[in-house]
């Protein structure tokens, strides 16, 4: 196992898959500093209510990896650019050193809630008694490698179902049957191989539910993850007819 900061949200990234962060809290401005400094990525896993640590929403079992691959400051915003990486398993949680800004120790210091306190201020409200210092999150979390490859048949599975998507898509947006095709076949083939990170990535562009998302993610084989992928989809054809 190994320790590693989580960024917690209503997201889920999957191996594979480019997103753009803004950051903008305290918290995670402190861990991207920490991030950045160190070298080193962080977790990405989806929110949950039901289970918080310190008043905050806590992690799910299952995330991923982030790598950071572009990083830029504009005012007292950060915009990231990551990649996610491989599969994590969260097993114990280390909550943040103070709560959320609701609570009744910030009344004096929120005045307007477009006005953060900043991280130094943060901190020096941390109690003398706190184990640590971090503002965000962080978990011992375990790395769910997989050596699996996508065999052709699970490939040819998956990119009739990125040409079926991309094609209503197409169709919805009016784009020239000509240019459609050719954006579909440029797309199918940059996206699936025979690496496992295929799956999760055509997951990531067909699939808009974060829940469906999410249960791909905690399959524990690739023959799993495909045969949900496909009840999802099919969910999602039923639904539009």
């Amino acid at each position: 196992m190994q320790t590693l900061p989580l960024f917690v949200l209503p997201m889920v990234l999957m191996p594979g898959e480019i997103q753009e962060l803004r950051i903008f809290e305290p918290r995670y401005r402190q861990m991207l500093d920490d991030c950045l400094l160190d070298e080193k990525n962080f977790g990405l896993v989806l929110n949950d209510p039901f289970s918080p640590t310190h008043s905050w929403d806590g992690p799910r079992s299952y995330g991923c990896e982030a790598e950071i691959l572009h990083h830029e400051t504009k005012g007292s915003n950060h915009f990231v650019q990551v990649i996610g990486r491989r599969r994590i398993s969260v097993r114990s949680v280390h909550s943040p050193a103070l709560p959320p800004f609701n609570d009744p120790m910030f009344e004096s210091v929120i005045e307007d809630d477009s006005i953060l306190p900043d991280v130094q201020e943060l901190l020096e409200m941390i109690p003398k008694d706190s184990e640590h210092s971090k503002l965000y999150i962080s978990a011992e979390v375990d790395y769910l490698d997989t050596e699996e490859v996508i065999s052709e048949e699970q490939q040819v599975v998956l990119k009739s179902i990125m040409t079926h998507v991309l094609s209503e898509i197409g169709t919805m947006l009016r784009i020239e049957t000509e240019l459609l095709d050719k954006w579909i076949s440029d797309k199918v083939e940059k996206s699936v191989d025979s690496s496992s990170d295929s799956l999760y990535v055509v997951a990531s562009l067909v699939l808009s539910q974060l829940e469906a998302k999410q249960q791909i993610l905690e399959c524990n084989t690739l023959d799993e993850a495909l045969e949900e992928l496909l009840h999802h989809v099919a969910m999602g054809q039923e639904e539009e007819e």
